[in-house]
């Protein structure tokens, strides 16, 4: 049996344990904005469309060149369960044809990687509410995403290969302030670091801060980790100050650690196995090919954003 490769180890340490019902009540309490949108915005050409996507973190769009598949009604259902995502229709032949779409797609956009995820005419065939409300929610990375085991997916599959966690209590006094300059901080490393908040107020989170060492006492902490090598360090600070940040990240990128740490691994537990598989094969269990993963069940191909 041949042993994942370095980047996983990290992602199956944490995805041990299905969503806590808390950490899904959460996630759906934070998808009833009642100021939420109720209705795509509707793309009648190529100029429009890419104004759209380069306006927000995270845009889901319907290329559809059959406007009455059950498809469309489904991508509407999503607009008021994800405010954070800008939704998207068009069926104009010169939008689809600017993206690279031959048949009806439902496209995430988002602007952390530069990614474009599709999931095209066979996956959309059979698609219902449940299967596309996880897609989403999987992929939508932000410039800072907060960590769920469901995001965690999401973020393990991203080509940025630096992730910096901001491990803090989300009920804290500071935590507002810390977060303004934290996405501040977030913008100097676009599409080198991803950015990411840790709630160590969420038992659930306690696997994270355990993983890279750290105690309560310590918290809150900046802990960076590459996932091609598992190598990874820590800083407790006081407060997160962009500073603080940069200083941090840039010794890291130049090889320099404050916690002279890296994970052995010497074998693979057999139960974290499938894990593996969900990020290398396809449902036929064969290789997945280049610039493709299989996220709940589909086969999704990654394509760079063509704006």
């Amino acid at each position: 049996m041949e042993a994942p490769p370095p980047r996983f180890m990290f992602l199956l340490f944490l995805l041990t344990c299905e969503l806590a019902p808390e950490v899904a009540a959460e996630v759906e309490k934070s998808s009833d904005g009642p100021g939420a949108a109720q209705e795509p915005t509707w793309l009648a050409d190529v100029p429009a469309a890419m104004e759209f996507i380069a306006a927000t973190e995270v845009a889901v769009i319907g290329f559809f060149q059959d406007s009455e598949i059950p498809a469309v009604s489904i991508l509407r259902s999503m607009v008021q369960k994800f405010p954070g995502v800008s939704f998207g229709i068009s069926t104009d032949s010169e939008v689809l044809t600017h993206y690279n779409i031959t048949g009806n797609t439902i496209c995430l956009f988002r602007l952390v990687d530069n990614e474009q995820l599709n999931l095209e005419d066979e996956d959309i065939a059979g698609i219902d509410a449940t299967k596309l409300s996880n897609f989403i929610e999987i992929n939508s990375l932000h410039m800072v995403t907060e960590y769920n085991p469901v995001t965690a997916i999401g973020l393990f599959n991203s080509v940025i290969q630096i992730h910096l966690l901001l491990i803090m209590n989300k009920a804290s006094p500071e935590h507002e302030e810390n977060m303004q300059r934290y996405q501040k901080a977030a913008k100097l490393f676009h599409g080198k670091i991803l950015f990411i908040l840790v709630d160590s107020g969420m038992k659930e989170n306690g696997k994270v801060i355990s993983f890279f060492k750290l105690k309560e006492s310590q918290l809150p902490a900046l802990a960076i980790y590459r996932t091609v090598d598992d190598e990874w360090d820590t800083l407790p600070i006081v407060e997160v100050s962009i500073e603080h940040v940069q200083n941090f990240c840039d010794g890291f990128l130049r090889g320099k650690l404050l916690v002279s740490v890296r994970l052995q691994v010497k074998q693979v537990v057999f139960f974290l196995y499938p894990f593996y598989f969900l990020s290398k094969k396809n449902p036929l269990g064969s290789e997945s090919g280049e610039g493709q993963m299989l996220v709940n069940g589909y086969q999704v191909q990654l394509d760079r954003r063509n704006v």
